[in-house]
């Protein structure tokens, strides 16, 4: 492919709450196996683009890690490859990633040295598929400087964590809103951009002139009106889960089976890295319905419209229900938890309740001893 891809995993923000204490958001579990960061991979592999760096700040342990070999995404390869940039002090600065643009500015050496003309970037945190081959071609029709892949607003989104735009009739962006309270505007970006290799250079190094540091505000915003930005409509399935109520809901998104068999039955397929874990296990007096249970899962009381993570252990008369149950969690016998997020490596002793509303998912963080499995 005519590109190179760049994923944005470094950013963090409080509508997470606990659950990004201890992980980027990026790194965040989805559907029980994958995690966030996969989608985005997945689909620069799909799409054949051979050179994509990840650049993470943030809590970024635990996804380095998981990004720790390429081959899981096909991108253990001589020439390209996939790419892991942090902030890095030297001679000339020694500031953290301030925003996007400056994210984007501080690994300009990467833009220089490559030959694609053209550059993908998205956002870690989104779930969803698409070709960027197609996204490539429509901006090379449209004659475009900058693309921006967006989506019909939904009475469910909320505003306030997006981009919103309008757009003519020949789809041309002719405004756009950072994250407004209120707008009327019916378009919302989906945090994937494609640009040429050379305009973007040209763009950061200005806005770096001008202390300018985000790539939404200060390039897209600022330029609309002198720069030929053009929107591409996605009509699939798309999520971001940087909030506590989008990362419930999309993990309960894939108790439907039209949305599994979209994400894992239709090709191309969503890869992740893997684990050595056993088969889930379910003992005589187990009692699953309608959810998602990861390997190395020993099941013992009820699980229902759930989503277990890897290594969950549930115990003896134990009811889950409307849960998400992150990885490496031991839940006690006799113990109840409805519409609840369990941080990873918890353990919920033994009689224990936690019970929250559809409307206000329970975070369970519980800092005891923890027994082993």
């Amino acid at each position: 492919m005519r590109a190179i891809g760049i994923i944005l995993a470094g950013g963090n923000n409080k509508r997470m709450h606990e659950l990004s204490n201890k992980r980027a958001i990026s790194a965040m579990p989805v559907a029980g196996t994958f995690r966030a960061i996969d989608f985005a991979l997945s689909n620069m592999s799909n799409s054949h683009i051979q050179k994509v760096a990840v650049l993470t700040q943030y809590n970024s342990r635990s996804l380095n890690q998981h990004l720790s070999s390429s081959k899981w995404w096909d991108f253990g390869r001589k020439q390209g490859g996939l790419y892991v940039f942090t902030p890095t002090i030297t001679a000339e600065h020694g500031d953290w990633f301030r925003g996007t643009a400056d994210a984007l500015y501080q690994n300009l050496v990467f833009l220089q040295s490559s030959h694609e003309p053209y550059v993908i970037i998205a956002a870690g945190d989104g779930v969803y598929k698409l070709d960027y081959n197609k996204v490539l071609e429509y901006h090379i029709e449209k004659r475009a400087d900058i693309t921006v892949v967006c989506k019909p607003i939904d009475a469910n989104d909320d505003i306030s964590r997006f981009g919103c735009l309008k757009m003519n009739e020949d789809s041309r962006i002719v405004d756009f809103e950072e994250k407004p309270v209120f707008t009327d505007a019916n378009i919302l970006s989906c945090g994937v951009y494609v640009i040429r290799r050379r305009l973007l250079i040209e763009l950061l190094e200005k806005a770096h002139d001008e202390d300018r540091y985000d790539f939404v505000k200060d390039i897209l915003v600022r330029y609309k009106n002198l720069k030929r930005i053009y929107g591409y409509r996605l009509n699939t399935y798309w999520s971001n889960i940087a909030s506590l109520e989008s990362y419930y809901k999309t993990n309960m998104d894939f108790l439907k089976r039209e949305i599994r068999d979209y994400f894992f039955k239709q090709a191309p397929g969503v890869y992740t890295k893997l684990a050595d874990n056993p088969p889930a296990k379910y003992n005589p007096d187990s009692n699953v319905h309608n959810s998602i249970v990861a390997s190395g899962c020993i099941i013992n009381g009820t699980v229902e419209n759930s989503v277990l993570c890897r290594k969950v252990y549930i115990g003896n008369n134990c009811i889950v229900r409307n849960s998400v149950i992150l990885n490496d969690v031991y839940i006690g016998d006799n113990s109840v938890l409805e519409n609840c997020i369990v941080e990873s490596r918890d353990t919920i002793r033994a009689n224990t309740t936690y019970i929250g509303t559809p409307e206000n998912i329970r975070i369970v963080i519980e800092k005891n001893e923890r027994y082993t499995m």
